[in-house]
């Protein structure tokens, strides 16, 4: 089994408006931190995008692939070193398993999810979550001294 995913701790998005001139994939991206954020607020909080994970039930290259993408806001406890919960939209996108059945796949979807729990647990322990954070910090504070701009990046 195969999982990637972007991470984007909420607590980390310092605007959520959407800009006249934003192209229609960064307006989606943005209205699904706001749902992520009316949802679950900003602590503990962390939203996964172009996620994939991928199942192999053979050794063949061509046959027995299961793969889904994820999407989804991701709970921590109050330490931030364990999942305790997740909201993930999980849909079936690419199989080669001609013997694929439709409780196998609702199966495999929950599989995924706790999938998905597992690896962000891994994610922590390998300390990728807090570079994540030390980087939006960084972020913040040039945009701080900035005056609240970055540039073209505003």
């Amino acid at each position: 089994m195969i999982v990637s995913f972007e991470c984007i701790p909420l607590r980390g998005v310092a605007r959520l408006d959407i800009p006249l001139d934003a192209s229609p994939v960064f307006q989606k991206r943005l209205m699904s931190l706001q749902q992520a954020v009316s949802r679950h607020g900003t602590r503990h909080a962390y939203y996964l995008r172009s996620g994939i994970c991928t199942f192999r039930l053979t050794n063949h290259a061509s046959d027995g692939m299961i793969q889904f993408v994820f999407e989804g806001t991701l709970l921590t406890d109050e330490k931030d070193s364990k999942t305790v919960g997740s909201d993930l939209t999980i849909l079936l996108d690419k199989e080669t398993c001609d013997w694929l059945t439709q409780p196998a796949v609702q199966w495999l979807t929950l599989s995924a999810k706790r999938a998905v729990e597992v690896e962000f647990d891994r994610y922590i322990a390998a300390g990728d979550l807090s570079r994540a954070l030390e980087r939006l910090a960084r972020e913040q504070a040039v945009s701080d001294a900035a005056g609240g701009y970055l540039g073209m990046n505003l």
